[in-house]
């Protein structure tokens, strides 16, 4: 470059502007001119050599299919406090504006049962039965609120109020008599409500689906390694995910179960890596761990039965929300607990 520049700078025909403009583009001509002779040379490829199967093994996940199998609440749920506060307000604040009762439309004047009704009327001093010793009509009817201890608000005081005005006491003549005895000279019994609470409550039997009625529970079933989860086992061959949790239903909790999967999508699932991979000698792959899709199921009637499982499950419960956090890994709890409802 520097030659060339001498040379054009002694030539007479070369204006001096054309000069200065030359030497100002001096060093990318010199770039260009450095990056043509790079060109010119062929580069140096070096060879990669292909890698071999027998070098990198196929892993991958063992597929499964889990059942979350539930029972839904047989029973509505308890109220909370504040509820039952609020609907004892309502119900003394409709016996202020009601029009007052018409006995003698629903009973016949001197009857056994108006007798009856007169009774019980001057003890609760309300027609309503459930709202406890209160009068709508008089100057403290305004003052509705309870006295700290009070159980009128609470279910089982408003369930033994209305059971004690279900009982017939009116006598004094044949019709009452006759109304009251029956069969034999005995008292018609009330017949009272089931209790909210089961025996299966009351000595903790977590086999029962007869316990706690007002929530879903769900089958959680123990496997040969000591560890609980839901029911679940390997897809075999080409099976879609409805079918094997029907047939996992099956093989887990036998045929004495009446069951509906719902829908044909998962509803979770759960990835948990192998400590040492599994090598299936079968399709030549090296399992890393295990993915497991969970499908929704039902029971509508029958128990789970483990005598003859094809799973070697080992024990089963019927547990609520809470209670499976108490027994299952955390990093199972993790990725299953947004799949069952809370209550």
């Amino acid at each position: 470059m520097r030659r060339i520049w001498s040379s054009l700078s002694q030539n007479p025909s070369i204006c001096t502007s054309c000069l200065v403009t030359i030497s100002q583009r001096r060093h990318a001509s010199a770039t260009a001119v450095a990056i043509a002779e790079d060109n010119s040379t062929p580069p140096q490829t070096t060879h990669i050599p292909p890698v071999s199967e027998a070098a990198s093994p196929k892993t991958a996940y063992q597929l499964r299919a889990g059942v979350v199998l539930s029972r839904p609440p047989q029973i509505t749920r308890d109220l909370t406090p504040f509820e039952k506060s609020f609907f004892l307000y309502q119900r003394r604040l409709n016996e202020r504006l009601a029009l007052p009762f018409t006995r003698y439309f629903y009973f016949k004047k001197d009857t056994p049962a108006d007798v009856d009704w007169k009774r019980k009327i001057k003890t609760r001093l309300t027609p309503a039965r459930d709202i406890g010793v209160y009068n709508p009509y008089s100057k403290e009817g305004w003052h509705d609120e309870l006295l700290v201890g009070d159980r009128t608000s609470e279910v089982e005081s408003q369930v033994e109020a209305l059971l004690k005005d279900a009982e017939v006491e009116a006598v004094g003549d044949k019709d009452a008599q006759e109304q009251e005895q029956v069969g034999g000279g005995k008292k018609e019994a009330v017949e009272r409500p089931m209790p909210r609470e089961t025996e299966a409550d009351r000595k903790g039997d977590v086999r029962s689906l007869d316990r706690k009625l007002a929530r879903t529970l769900y089958l959680l079933v123990k496997d040969k390694t000591g560890r609980w989860c839901f029911p679940s086992d390997r897809l075999v061959g080409k099976e879609i995910l409805h079918l094997a949790a029907e047939r996992i239903i099956v093989q887990a909790g036998g045929i004495n179960m009446n069951t509906w999967v719902v829908g044909n999508a998962p509803v979770g699932h759960y990835s948990r890596p192998f400590r040492t991979p599994v090598v299936d000698s079968a399709k030549g792959i090296e399992e890393l761990g295990e993915k497991v899709f969970f499908m929704k199921a039902r029971i509508l009637a029958g128990q789970a039965n483990l005598k003859e499982n094809a799973l070697e499950l080992t024990d089963f419960q019927w547990l609520a929300k809470e209670e499976i956090e108490g027994i299952v890994t955390p990093e199972y709890w993790s990725d299953v607990k947004n799949m069952l409802a809370t209550r």
